[in-house]
């Protein structure tokens, strides 16, 4: 459960991260120039000031530094404290290395500078917040009473996760239930339903979980209505909640509720225009500057090793299962059985260039062309055969879930190690969960992580491409 303060305290150390970074950079420049006021006025500075925040805000999100300001344990905030500021010195030093110091003076005595007096500046506030928090853990984590209008399979499951939580938001005082005998813990039991009113009178309760049945909606209603007139929170909890629709989204028709088994950040019409545009950007930059040199040489080297053409064709499965020609660097022999079955480990009809190709996945290279046509993205699930989609289809419940989303040259799944043979039902099942996992939880700073890894994957190999 995410603790109330959370968003708060999110927001608060985001903040001060940023201006402690800041701080660093503007005293490194202070100590390396004479007159600052001539590098404020400087625009070559403020896109370096730009690119520095911008870095850090990458590898806060790729590390998840800030998803979990309230932890505990101060060793897992400060490992966490740890590990953004070795990436976003890694991030610093690559692309200083990419793109040169002579126009933009980030030089190696600016580079150890600030990340010395960043280091110090972070560490210090770190342990402000950490000692800040700990003296007022009390207020900070102020439990609310809360108390469960019936027992049941519901009742019985949040009376678990309450026992469970360590979050220490809610303090769960006992249930009301008209029949008093299904509820096994007797101390825990407050009285009927029509109880209710006087006990959250007399107790200051501050929160109803109502976990009754629609059926008893004339109960639902009372409850709602006392609960409004002494100014206590009323939570519904819905008796489906276990059918695996997680998370949900309520959306109101007029005044008709409706909830959606599911969220999709994508079907925001901006989301996906800005997500297009970054896709056509990207895949023409890999395209012109990536593509352009790589395709003569291992067009050469495919054709060298055996024969056939230099591009492996396929039908693939694409958004809303609609099928689409994907393509390829031919990293096998010419075959009979490249549309029936999977690569796997060892197999006679990978060429040996190709074997590096797949390694390294630069055999997916052509299918930025894919991406630039439209049918796929550079992020999201990877397109399967024709025949395997309706293979799995028929054995995995939300299959087909995964169609929502253009396929991608890359995905959360493949970054989570989830690639390379399927040789059971379980294994492609955890992919399909990764990209519905993915599908709810998009958002464009998740793509810049998912590519980030994935070329970070490239360079050091991943042993389940093969």
């Amino acid at each position: 459960m995410v603790n109330r303060y959370t968003t708060f305290f999110r927001a608060i150390n985001l903040t001060f991260d940023y201006f402690v970074l800041n701080l660093s950079i503007f005293m490194t420049f202070s100590i390396l120039n004479e007159r600052p006021e001539l590098w404020l006025s400087n625009q070559k500075y403020m896109k370096v000031i730009l690119i520095l925040n911008l870095t850090w805000l990458l590898a806060a999100n790729i590390t998840g530094l800030y998803e979990h300001v309230m932890e505990k344990d101060s060793i897992k905030t400060f490992l966490n404290v740890i590990k953004t500021y070795l990436l976003y010195i890694g991030l610093i030093c690559t692309v200083n290395i990419m793109v040169g110091t002579k126009d933009y003076f980030v030089t190696r005595g600016y580079i150890f500078y600030s990340s010395v007096l960043l280091g110090f500046f972070l560490w210090t506030w770190k342990l402000l917040f950490l000692s800040i928090r700990k003296n007022n853990r009390t207020a900070l984590f102020n439990a609310r009473k809360v108390v469960i209008v019936g027992y049941g399979r519901t009742g019985s499951d949040l009376h678990d996760f309450f026992d469970n939580d360590t979050s220490n938001e809610y303090e769960l005082l006992g249930f009301f239930e008209d029949n008093p005998k299904i509820v096994p813990n007797k101390g825990m039991y407050l009285g009927s339903t029509a109880d209710c009113l006087n006990y959250i009178k007399t107790n200051e309760i501050d929160e109803i979980f109502c976990t009754l049945r629609t059926s008893e909606s004339d109960k639902i209603e009372r409850l709602l209505i006392d609960s409004d007139k002494h100014l206590i929170r009323f939570r519904f909890v819905p008796e489906f909640y276990n059918m695996g629709i997680k998370p949900l989204l309520y959306q109101s028709f007029g005044h008709i509720p409706v909830i959606s088994v599911r969220p999709e950040p994508q079907e925001n019409l901006l989301s996906r225009f800005f997500k297009r545009i970054f896709d056509i950007v990207f895949s023409l930059f890999i395209i012109l500057f990536l593509f352009s040199w790589v395709f003569p040489l291992l067009a050469i080297l495919i054709k060298m090793e055996s024969k056939g053409p230099v591009f492996f064709k396929q039908l693939r499965s694409g958004r809303n299962n609609r099928a689409f020609m994907c393509y390829k660097f031919r990293s096998m022999k010419v075959n009979d059985e490249s549309d029936e079955k999977q690569a796997t480990q060892n197999d006679h009809r990978i060429t040996k260039i190709g074997a590096f190709m797949r390694r390294t996945s630069i055999d997916e290279l052509p299918q930025f062309f894919n991406v630039l046509i439209g049918n796929m993205s550079t992020v999201g699930p990877r397109p399967h055969m024709i025949n395997h989609t309706k293979q799995y289809a028929r054995l995995i419940d939300r299959y087909m879930v995964r169609h929502f989303l253009k396929p991608g040259i890359t995905g959360w799944a493949q970054i989570q190690g989830l690639r390379g043979e399927t040789r059971s039902t379980e294994a492609m099942q955890m992919r399909v969960e990764a990209d519905v996992w993915y599908l709810e939880n998009w958002s464009f700073l998740l793509d810049l992580k998912i590519i980030f890894l994935t070329i970070w994957n490239s360079i050091k190999g991943d042993t389940n491409a093969f």
